[in-house]
């Protein structure tokens, strides 16, 4: 399946990088290593701090790949189905429900993974590469090493802005604290998005919200509502996207278009 050969075959090694390095301020055992279960940090204005590198906790319900032509790596895949742990499938209207089928049918080659290009939110987070957050009081960036992605979002109170707005491929983000959730609102995201790696497709007519919780020093948890009318029949909320702290380390340069010669083989 391409858009797994492209992951396995073309990311780089993990050695010869940023040597690891303490992360400031950790709370540690005796023997040095961080304490995961320690008490969520704060920022200076008293919010959660979400700063650092998180990857995904793998919960079993990845894509199950199969084919001859699959890498033996990827046959097992930690890529994310968004209809998993649902009550029942993803209210789809009846085209994009043909759209997700077709879209299986073809071993996801059109997935923008594949093709090096950005990723939608939702495939970032869960994505097996991890992810920096750099959190100021005014803005909050996230960093993707999956195709090197960079995401704002905007905590100065800006509005989100009005549907002359050119889309883009992670639309535009504000947010607030509702106590010690960071809620998220994104609207004008680009026509033909992929929401997991079976293709749920979303359109220019979407809305997300994502809730960020820091359960603890080392335990991220992500909620995230759909509103898509166009390719829904009503508005959903996917399962509780867990992430985990990586201390200590650093995020990897990946160019993903960098020796790729997975396309000319796509089926």
């Amino acid at each position: 399946m391409c858009v797994f050969a492209i992951v396995a075959v073309v990311s780089p090694s993990l050695s010869a990088q940023w040597r690891l390095y303490p992360t400031a301020g950790a709370a540690r055992t005796p023997d040095g290593k961080v304490r995961l279960d320690a008490p969520t940090p704060r920022a200076a204005d008293g919010k959660p701090d979400l700063s650092g590198i998180w990857e995904t906790v793998r919960s079993g319900s990845g894509q199950q790949v199969v084919g001859p032509d699959v890498p033996p790596l990827s046959r097992t895949s930690p890529f994310w189905n968004i209809g998993a742990g649902l009550d029942g499938d993803l209210p789809l209207r009846p085209w994009a429900l043909e759209l997700r089928a077709r879209r299986v049918a073809d071993n996801s080659k059109d997935n923008p993974d594949a093709h090096c290009l950005p990723l939608g939110v939702t495939q970032l987070h869960n994505h097996p590469q991890p992810r920096k957050i750099i959190q100021t009081p005014s803005l909050i960036v996230i960093l993707y090493e999956a195709n090197s992605g960079v995401r704002q979002i905007f905590m100065d109170g800006r509005p989100l802005p009005g549907n002359d707005a050119q889309p883009w491929w992670y639309g535009y983000s504000i947010g607030k604290w509702d106590g010690d959730t960071l809620v998220v609102q994104t609207t004008r995201l680009r026509d033909g998005g992929w929401l997991d790696v079976n293709g749920a497709p979303l359109t220019d007519a979407a809305s997300m919200i994502e809730r960020f919780r820091r359960v603890n020093y080392g335990n991220l948890e992500i909620e995230v509502t759909v509103d898509d009318p166009k390719a829904y029949t009503r508005a959903w909320t996917a399962r509780t996207i867990r992430q985990r702290l990586m201390p200590d380390d650093e995020l990897i340069e990946f160019v993903c278009a960098e020796n790729e010669k997975s396309s000319a083989h796509y089926k």
